[in-house]
């Protein structure tokens, strides 16, 4: 596409001029901007939906799954954060069918493509970072294995023999050896004598070489600590800057080499210092990026280094290197060039500065950061690009059986993707940022320089306090990404969100706003990467584990429905469709407070009437024909049957099911964990000693175990059960009273301008749900802004009910 005029306004339009983004892309397969090329590889491999013709169902998928971390594809080239293609055919074989479409929204190195490639399906890919989508097109995009690997040869070779002096030492014996690496310590002045001290000197012990607190200043003999000194800087002239800079010093302490085929270690001798200086003193004779960092939030340990500019992430001497191969990389025709270009910025963060020394072996660079240790390595940058071409050939070889025509990768936000119509998506799969706890676009700030097009961060989903964006910016931004993504599926079908971060309340941001977007979130699970296995949950208590978010999309008929009346008349419809999709199994989703749960959100944020209270909607459930099996709720009697049936199956004929609700984060997941445990009558003691076992931290004041089992459950002979229907009815009605009775003295304490930094949320949510239904919206104002905040981010209902009152007093 010669002009890219037409495409500017898409969201996510990255920053750089048209002939580099031009340069790196690929069309149809693949574009650095929004591709535009899509909606015909829609039409050529889609299949339209019908609903009157549509016989699709699926349960949730839960099943173990394969890491692959090991595996070939997944280690040809680095990235933030990815989940092995492995852990994803599972899903994509479950949900869809050969020739089906699934789609990847934040598909970072391209997983997800290749999951579905190796599962026969077709796939498109989107990443708000060129960075990403690079990475993604070239993991997906084979090329001819053994012209890749005669032209490989051939550059490995120019690269060499123009290069390989740059890393030449001395022998004992004066004879050349070849450099594998050097250690680079930083400098530091001594507070006592303003002696410069190289870190290494003080820091780790000659004897063991291991790392210490501490040590001793060779000049004055003065105890030392890195805290109690301050680094010592120098200034030099700048080459690609044209001026001279202060940077932190630091200075060559160890060499490794290799001399007749074998190891050797030495101190940096005046031959190899005067190198140094002469390549410190040449101009380098190619392209390479000097694009000034940004302030942003991982970018400040750089900058107080001295480290403003992308061309300082590496020594003058790698640097060389790095702009020797890439110029010659713009030799080759652009498939290869391109697979060229992939070996490269896979080698980019080995290459820099930010490489960590330690004793016993290389770590690495610090994840997540743009951290440059005290003690680093300069790795020789020829052999390692070779290591990573190998790499890159095995990529080749394993994916020799992709078609390119068979996916398409195309680079804007997530938020806005017109170039994908309606309803025509089979399946996603989407791994998203997580709050903050990686900032994308700076972490891929130096690798962009390379490709000289840059991440349009005005739409990028992150937490950040450089760029202005707070928790309910994220939640906003991801919203209009999951409302997109539930545009272009289609009805019936289903999303699979994997989720890693600690923070409760950006867990509950992802859970609010794919509901806001119109997904239903059937079952939510932890993907145990230890036993490679996944665990029920049903609220943030294990956010601390990888889990999966199984969601679908309403039928488009009942969704129209739903609309056209506002919701009145229909929760039993409502409840019945969410049942129909929900795995026949102890599933929590299927208790009546997570089905009150689904119900009233929706409603909520929907601005529908909301008919039943939650002692209402309990006891309705039977009215509406429903059927119950072990407090779990099901869509008829045919579901029912077919959960005692799998029951027996797989437990025995006594069909005991385990705990469905592992752990207590809340007071839901308490009441809901004491019923399952109570599957037969147990004393007061063998309910406590189990119960504090699953307690965990939480935000919520969670009721004493007596007052839990004094309102919802009875005691006969010392030992406490499960009521029957009208005892559990009654029992409800008047643990309603009793919360509505708390709710209004928290109204005014409220009113008479008190904080509440502790409350029951239950409480707080029986009242925020009898103002809802009889429009006191002011009052749940009143009571919301003076909740602690904390509480609102980790209580997604509670911040429902708030932000739509908010609406509607400002309406």
């Amino acid at each position: 596409m010669d002009n890219l005029d037409p495409l500017r306004h898409i969201e996510g339009f990255p920053i750089g001029k048209d002939e580099d983004l031009q340069a790196i892309s690929n069309p149809p397969y693949y574009t650095a901007y929004p591709n535009p090329y899509i909606a015909d590889f829609i039409k050529q491999y889609g299949k339209p939906y019908d609903e009157a013709k549509d016989d699709y169902h699926r349960e949730p998928f839960v099943a173990d799954v394969s890491e692959g971390k090991g595996d070939p594809v997944y280690n040809a080239h680095s990235y933030h954060t990815k989940v092995p293609y492995k852990a994803i055919v599972p899903f994509i074989e479950h949900y869809t069918l050969p020739g089906d479409i699934v789609f990847d929204g934040f598909c970072g190195t391209g997983m997800t493509g290749i999951a579905a490639q190796m599962a026969k399906r077709e796939a498109i890919i989107n990443d708000l970072s060129t960075a990403g989508t690079h990475i993604a097109f070239n993991y997906n995009n084979p090329v001819d294995y053994s012209e890749f690997d005669r032209l490989s040869s051939k550059l490995l070779k120019e690269i060499k023999d123009e290069c390989e002096w740059l890393y030449v030492t001395n022998h004992v014996d004066g004879r050349k050896g070849h450099i594998n690496y050097t250690i680079w310590s930083e400098v530091f002045v001594c507070p006592y004598c303003n002696t410069e001290v190289a870190y290494w000197d003080i820091a780790v012990e000659p004897s063991t070489g291991k790392l210490r607190d501490g040590g001793i200043c060779p000049n004055c003999k003065a105890e030392l600590t890195k805290r109690a000194m301050k680094r010592a800087t120098e200034t030099i002239f700048d080459d690609a800057l044209a001026k001279t800079i202060g940077r932190v010093k630091f200075k060559p302490i160890s060499i490794s080499y290799t001399f007749s085929g074998k190891r050797f270690d030495k101190r940096p001798d005046s031959n190899d210092l005067e190198l140094i200086n002469k390549i410190e003193g040449l101009n380098i004779p190619y392209w390479y990026p000097s694009t000034e960092i940004p302030k942003g939030d991982k970018t400040g340990e750089a900058l107080r280094i001295g480290i403003t500019h992308a061309h300082h992430f590496y020594t003058k001497r790698n640097l060389w290197v790095l702009a020797c191969a890439w110029n010659k990389i713009q030799n080759f025709q652009p498939d290869v060039a391109q697979k060229f270009m992939f070996a490269f910025t896979g080698m980019l963060d080995r290459a820099s500065k930010m490489y960590r020394w330690n004793p016993d072996r290389p770590t690495g660079t610090l994840p997540g950061t743009l951290y440059f240790p005290s003690l680093g390595y300069e790795f020789e940058v020829v052999d390692m690009y070779q290591r990573r071409v190998n790499a890159t050939k095995k990529l080749i070889f394993e994916t020799s059986k992709f078609k390119p025509d068979k996916f398409r990768t195309t680079t804007q936000s997530v938020t806005s993707l017109p170039n994908i119509p309606s309803d025509s998506i089979d399946y996603i799969f989407t791994d998203p940022p997580f709050g903050d706890n990686l900032m994308y676009s700076e972490l891929n700030f130096v690798t962009e320089c390379w490709l000289k097009v840059f991440t349009n961060t005005t739409s990028e989903a992150i937490m950040n306090k450089t760029q202005k964006k707070l928790l309910g910016n994220y939640r906003d931004l991801m919203t209009s990404a999951f409302q997109e993504m539930y545009r272009i599926i289609k009805p019936n079908r289903w999303i699979t969100v994997e989720f890693h971060n600690s923070r409760a309340s950006v867990w509950n941001a992802i859970q609010e706003s794919l509901i806001r977007a119109g997904f239903m979130v059937a079952q939510v699970t932890i993907l145990d990467k230890g036993q490679g296995s996944f665990n029920q949950v049903t609220a943030p208590g294990a956010v601390k584990n990888d889990l999966i978010i199984n969601a679908y999309k309403p039928r488009a008929g009942f969704t129209q429905q739903l609309i056209s009346q506002a919701g009145s008349g229909m929760e039993t419809d409502f409840v019945r469709e969410h049942l129909r999709q929900l795995p026949v199994t102890a599933n929590p989703e299927r208790n009546k407070e997570m089905l009150y749960s689904k119900y009233l959100a929706y409603y909520v944020q929907h601005g529908y009437q909301v008919a039943y209270n939650g002692e209402q909607f309990y006891r309705a459930l039977a009215q509406w024909g429903l059927e119950e099996r072990d407090g779990y709720w099901f869509a008829d009697g045919a579901q029912a049957h077919d959960y005692e049936q799998r029951k027996v199956n797989t437990f025995g004929k006594k069909g005991i099911m385990p705990q469905a609700v592992l752990f207590i984060s809340d007071e839901r997941s308490a009441r809901q964990w004491v019923w399952n445990f109570l599957d037969e009558p147990k004393t007061y003691d063998e309910i406590y000693t189990a119960f504090v076992k699953a307690l965990q931290t939480s935000e919520d004041e969670i009721p004493e175990l007596k007052t839990i089992l004094e309102e919802s459950f009875v005691r006969t002979d010392g030992d406490w059960k499960r009521p029957d229907q009208l005892t559990q009815a009654e029992l409800e009605q008047k643990r309603l009273e009793r919360l509505l009775r708390q709710f209004h003295e928290y109204l005014e304490a409220a009113k008479a301008g008190q904080k509440l930094k502790e409350v029951r949320r239950e409480a707080v949510l029986a009242g925020f749900t009898e103002c809802y239904r009889t429009g006191r919206f002011q009052d749940i104002l009143s009571l919301g802004h003076k909740l602690d905040q904390r509480l609102l981010e980790e209580s997604p209902d509670l911040f429902d009910f708030v932000d739509i009152a908010e609406a509607k007093i400002e309406g």
